[in-house]
């Protein structure tokens, strides 16, 4: 068997890193996965592939690309084009996009920055994580009363771009227990076929 052409680079604790893993399972795509540790995101041979120094990058031959949302792209058109992964039709295709806008916004500032501050200390405002995250919680859970999924009636990669943090939203210190139909999506991201979990990080959940 050939080795693969594609590579990734990031963390197994990365929830950025996790939206391009499950797709890449979920697609039955080989792939090579290369840790890259913070320390290392600043030196010379990983600032060529992305200079802002940051993960995940995905590089396949000769394409290398940065952006968990843009590779997920990439991936479905390349590999899956037409798939349900990434709608064709305007509306649908729409609303998948406002997911992954919400996923690099909202769903970073919130349960991901709260996670990282818990975590691993990072510099952020906890009190003020905490808010956007209470927030996003409480109108994906409305959002999803009459729902299955966040964009359409089937999973896309919009699903996959917010899960990772959602899921882990309680190692930043937020509870699920109020959010009944957030809890119930969950489950349903973790039975899609292929679905493989991220790995809890090391402090424990509330």
């Amino acid at each position: 068997m050939n080795n693969p052409s594609i590579t990734l680079y990031g963390t197994e604790l990365s929830g950025h890193t996790h939206r391009v893993v499950l797709l890449l399972t979920m697609l039955g795509l080989p792939y090579q996965f290369v840790t890259v540790p913070r320390e290392e995101r600043r030196s010379s041979n990983f600032l060529k592939l992305n200079p802002l120094g940051q993960i995940p990058v995905l590089q396949d031959g000769s394409l290398v690309l940065a952006d968990s949302n843009a590779i997920m792209v990439y991936l479905v058109k390349r590999y899956a084009p037409g798939s349900s992964w990434l709608p064709e039709e305007p509306v649908a295709a729409s609303h998948v996009q406002r997911w992954l806008s919400i996923a690099a916004g909202e769903v970073t500032y919130g349960p991901a920055f709260a996670r990282a501050f818990v975590q691993w200390n990072a510099p952020w405002d906890h009190k003020i994580t905490l808010r956007i995250a209470e927030r996003l919680l409480t109108f994906m859970d409305n959002h999803l009363v009459d729902r299955e999924y966040l964009a359409v009636d089937h999973a896309t990669i919009a699903d996959l771009a917010c899960y990772p943090y959602i899921a882990h939203v309680p190692e930043g210190g937020i509870s699920l227990d109020d959010y009944p139909t957030v809890r119930a999506w969950i489950e349903r991201v973790e039975s899609l076929p292929q679905f493989i979990p991220m790995p809890a990080s090391p402090i424990s959940q509330i």
